[in-house]
């Protein structure tokens, strides 16, 4: 499940993109009833060390268009939101979120790792680039990881 969605759905509900960070932890845990106010907490740091999220002392601020993200009724984030990703899980999570085929976009970033001989978080990022997905910020990660 899509940590962009889970990070998203207390903004959108409140017509916002910055809230108080105690205030997107209790619409998280006690709101929504989708994690205990620890687990919250900890998407927060996810969320900000993905560049999802910036801290402004005490509030929290998207770092994305929350608008354009559709958070359906029914969506309930998996807990595997709340750990930490590779800079491969992050951009294929990207690329998937744009409508990709998961299974497709694997086959064809082990292609170009291949292909290539690059590492394969550097077979994402120009595989996402070559989508039209804006992974800049990954990119750097990637590059700071080689």
């Amino acid at each position: 499940m899509s940590l962009r969605r889970a990070v998203a759905a207390p903004f959108r509900q409140r017509g916002v993109d910055r809230m108080n960070e105690s205030e997107f932890v209790v619409a998280l845990s006690l709101d929504r009833d989708w994690f205990s106010p620890d687990q919250a907490k900890r998407l927060v740091d996810v969320a900000t060390g993905e560049g999802l999220l910036d801290r402004d002392g005490d509030d929290i601020v998207a770092t994305f268009e929350v608008g354009t993200v559709d958070v359906p009724d029914d969506f309930v984030p998996d807990e595997s939101v709340i750990q930490e990703r590779s800079v491969f899980e992050q951009v294929l999570e990207s690329v998937v979120d744009t409508g990709v085929e998961k299974q497709d976009a694997v086959a064809d970033i082990n292609r170009l790792q291949s292909e290539l001989a690059i590492t394969i978080e550097a077979a994402a990022v120009l595989y996402a680039r070559r989508q039209g997905v804006d992974v800049a910020g990954l990119a750097a990660n990637a590059r700071s990881e080689l």
